[in-house]
């Protein structure tokens, strides 16, 4: 015990500052909120970053345009583009309260982020959201993500947010992954399970449209298609600091709002 105890001193305190603080360094590979610039698309007859992006997240009618919740932010559609209409920025919030809003390009680069749950169920919650995570078919990515947030160096327990065994005791579902049908019935147990009020959470692209499996019979297309989604965190994966974002959005410890253009 005392061993345990001097390490423990020696170690010092190890969780983040984050939100009081700057944000935690993200990666030199981060691919964030990405900026777009169609007036160079008009006439384009090579439609290379369409080609590029093997979930058809980009559209080029009327407008280019781009649905981050198909996004894998694989950066092939930026390196294929010959004008350089698309740049990946590093800005990590990403999340919105509207499936809608995640589509970029038509009202220019600007990004709706998510803003806080209700009046009446912040109340009834207060500042405790209890999640049940349910990996719908996930590949284990958006998990491991996600599960990296109850770690020492994140402590999501420290913003009154916990992930609990079972649904009973929840408030709301999490859910990755891209719904398959052999998890359909699972989800609906899981979701009819947990009293009312409760929120729904889709995390990364399968559970936001399916991601890469998307329109195939084996995937109902995300959780969209089943529960009436509160909060979309975009990303294949999403790192932790964007869930984290996108969680505290909805719990209201930050500001909603505007995000300011990328790049």
């Amino acid at each position: 015990m005392i061993k345990a105890m001097m390490a423990r001193l020696q170690q010092g305190h190890r969780t983040m500052r984050y939100p009081k603080g700057s944000p935690p360094p993200l990666p030199e590979r981060f691919r964030g909120l990405p900026a777009l610039d169609g007036s160079n698309c008009d006439g384009c007859a090579e439609s290379a970053c369409l080609a590029a992006c093997p979930t058809e997240a980009l559209c080029l009618s009327p407008a280019l345009s781009l649905d981050l919740g198909r996004c894998l932010f694989c950066g092939d559609c930026e390196g294929a583009c010959p004008e350089g209409s698309i740049a990946f920025g590093k800005d990590h919030r990403l999340s919105t309260s509207r499936r809608g809003d995640l589509v970029l390009g038509a009202g220019g680069n600007d990004l709706e982020l998510a803003h806080a749950m209700g009046k009446e169920l912040k109340r009834l919650l207060g500042r405790s959201l209890k999640l049940r995570q349910v990996s719908a078919g996930g590949c284990n990515a958006c998990e491991a993500d996600t599960n990296v947030l109850n770690t020492v160096g994140w402590d999501l327990g420290r913003f009154g947010i916990q992930f609990v065994a079972s649904p009973r005791h929840a408030d709301g579902v999490l859910v990755t992954g891209p719904v398959t049908k052999n998890m359909e019935l699972a989800l609906r147990k899981t979701w009819d399970a947990i009293p009312e009020p409760k929120v729904a959470i889709a995390v990364g692209a399968c559970a936001i449209s399916g991601g890469l499996y998307r329109d195939r019979p084996e995937t109902l297309d995300g959780a969209g298609s089943m529960l009436p989604v509160d909060l979309w965190i975009p990303g294949c994966p999403p790192h932790p600091l964007t869930i984290l974002d996108g969680l505290l959005r909805l719990v209201g410890s930050l500001r909603s709002g505007q995000l300011r253009r990328s790049g």
